[in-house]
């Protein structure tokens, strides 16, 4: 009798193990970052809470998506979340953004209610809405797939690499039930890491790869829920699907090693780890971001500002690839306010006077400032 080559086809399946110690380290780092990132709510608050919540869902949706090749028109989802979330934002919407916005907000928001077998249909028909564009893609959507072999494969096609093979149709539907019903007892195991629980779900539905498509979508959708259960936090400031995205190459290398051989999967949810943690780091610099803005402007909150520099100040503020890491220029603050050489010299003069900028070490053309922040 052949040696089972996939994970699936080993003895008690899905009785998945792990080397605890090789994964303390990560896990305490990780518990570290979402306990002080959860610190943080209460400090935002407001108008800033739900914009950066918004901004989260979107890079959430859009990577997402992106990881498996599809690119979203960043201003429908953008407005299909915003509706969702009491922002009034104007913007075009279609029936994908619709869908996958209400995918995401279920997922998060709706996290403590149970997912069964009709919720998740109901998740993959808002993943593939009904329109001209599936008009003739054959596709079963809001059922499980056939008895096609699931198979991932590159190469020629007469010697054919498979890189994954999902179980077959045939018990498919009592190893989607076990799986569901896992996710629901599990929220109670103490033993269990909440954060361990979210990778292990992870591993096991991409697994199961019960539909025909968008498994990896929904596969990302169950780890939100998860993390948004063991968080007992519906409001998301961070996207893991934005690092997934980063390194797309080693999750699907780290995936295909972990399907092949025995039942330990300490490989996988060190990659899982690692990569929640580069996830909660990058949402906590995008706090400290917003909490150093709201300072700012309360610090400031008393001096008359033109409508030009306020609109420079919030770019400087706002920081990322567009916030001027080095300083900014006269000249780029021409630029970015729209005015004349002789007016950006003028306010760049009297944001020095009001303690709002900082003028770096250089001078001539190369003179740069800098906001200044506590």
């Amino acid at each position: 009798m052949n040696e089972p080559f996939w994970i699936w086809q080993q003895p008690n399946w899905p009785h998945f193990t792990w080397q605890a110690e090789q994964l303390a380290p990560l896990l305490r780092a990780c518990v570290h970052a979402q306990g002080r990132l959860l610190g943080m709510l209460d400090a935002v608050g407001g108008d800033a809470e739900v914009q950066s919540s918004l901004d989260a869902m979107l890079q959430n949706i859009i990577t997402s998506s992106a990881i498996e090749g599809e690119q979203l028109n960043v201003g429908s989802v953008r407005s299909s979340l915003a509706r969702r979330l009491g922002l009034n934002e104007d913007g075009r919407t279609t029936p994908r953004s619709e869908g996958l916005a209400e995918l995401l907000i279920d997922a998060t928001q709706k996290c403590q209610s149970s997912l069964d077998l009709p919720r998740l249909l109901n998740w993959h028909r808002w993943l593939f809405p009904v329109d001209e564009s599936l008009a003739a893609r054959p596709l079963r959507i809001g059922e499980l797939r056939g008895k096609e072999p699931m198979q991932v494969v590159s190469g020629r096609l007469d010697r054919p690499t498979v890189h994954f093979e999902a179980p077959p149709r045939d018990g498919l539907d009592q190893q989607l039930m076990d799986f569901l019903a896992w996710f629901e007892s599990s929220r109670n195991d103490a033993v269990l890491d909440p954060l361990l629980r979210a990778g292990i779900a992870h591993f096991w539905f991409v697994t199961l790869h019960p539909f025909d498509d968008g498994n990896g979508r929904l596969t990302r959708a169950i780890t939100d829920m998860a993390l948004a259960q063991s968080e007992q936090q519906a409001i998301r400031f961070y996207a893991m699907s934005a690092s997934i995205l980063d390194d797309r190459a080693g999750y699907y290398r780290v995936l295909e090693v972990s399907q092949k051989g025995g039942r330990d999967i300490t490989a996988w949810l060190h990659w899982f780890l690692s990569t929640l943690l580069k996830s909660l780091e990058q949402a906590l610099a995008r706090i400290d971001r917003v909490l150093a803005k709201a300072r700012f402007w309360q610090t400031h909150r008393g001096q008359a500002l033109s409508a030009e520099q306020i609109k420079v100040l919030n770019r400087l503020l706002d920081g990322g690839e567009r916030g001027f890491g080095d300083g900014i220029s006269a000249a780029q603050y021409q630029t970015v306010a729209k005015v004349s050489k002789a007016t950006a010299t003028r306010h760049l003069s009297d944001l020095l006077e009001k303690s709002c900028i900082v003028r770096l070490p250089g001078g001539g053309r190369s003179t740069r400032y800098q906001i200044v922040t506590d």
